[in-house]
């Protein structure tokens, strides 16, 4: 199986390649019947679409996992959790009309919400994940008012800045995908002392190294 397995940053998958690659510089590894290759896409979702783009216009693979960190917007949740997204949505693509934003999905001029191709296999480890749906944004949320109108409007749980980017690239090619996303703090004014990127590191390549082991 081929697998694309992408990240925003390095350092994101960088426990998961130190485990499983002969050389972590190397960007993929072999094991079992999985090739993986690592695509770094640079954050954003125009750097994601625009990797993914000229990735899977070269190559071709069986799945596509994006996998990184992200903000939830769900209390429910604790730092460091890992988590399915299988709904993701271009939260500010659209026009404002005064107080009132109006999405390009209402306007009839293009899609905000996007969803994954089923890979169509049973994992045990991906099963026990809980589901969650999220957003994608060029600015991160950090105001309490807009947050709250987020919130109303998309009802979202987490937020990330290139899972929307992902699934659109991966329909665009008709390649099964997966997004996992590990909680690095919550979303609320900005306040970095309250964040704990290391665990949400941890604990989403403790995930990957058993979900790898899985489907091998």
């Amino acid at each position: 199986m081929n697998i694309l397995l992408v990240a925003a940053t390095k350092s994101e998958v960088e426990p998961l390649l130190k485990e499983f690659a002969k050389d972590p510089a190397e960007a993929g590894f072999n094991l079992g019947r999985l090739k993986v290759k690592c695509l770094i896409s640079g954050v954003g979702m125009f750097a994601t679409t625009f990797a993914m783009a000229k990735e899977l216009s070269n190559h071709q693979y069986d799945l596509a996992i994006n996998a990184g960190i992200a903000g939830s917007f769900d209390r429910h949740f604790t730092l460091g959790q890992v988590l399915h997204v299988t709904d993701d949505t271009f939260a500010d693509f659209g026009v404002e009309d005064g107080d009132q934003f109006i999405s390009m999905n209402d306007l009839g001029l293009a899609r905000n919400q996007y969803n994954p191709i089923d890979p169509n296999f049973k994992s045990s480890s991906l099963d026990r994940l809980l589901k969650a749906r999220a957003i994608t944004v060029n600015k991160v949320h950090g105001n309490e008012k807009s947050i709250a109108a987020t919130a109303s409007s998309l009802n979202p749980q987490l937020e990330s800045m290139e899972g929307s980017a992902f699934f659109y690239a991966c329909g665009q090619f008709s390649l099964p995908s997966i997004q996992i996303r590990a909680v690095s703090n919550f979303v609320e004014r900005r306040n970095r002392d309250q964040w704990n990127i290391p665990l949400a590191i941890e604990q989403l390549n403790q995930f990957l190294c058993t979900f790898m082991k899985d489907l091998a």
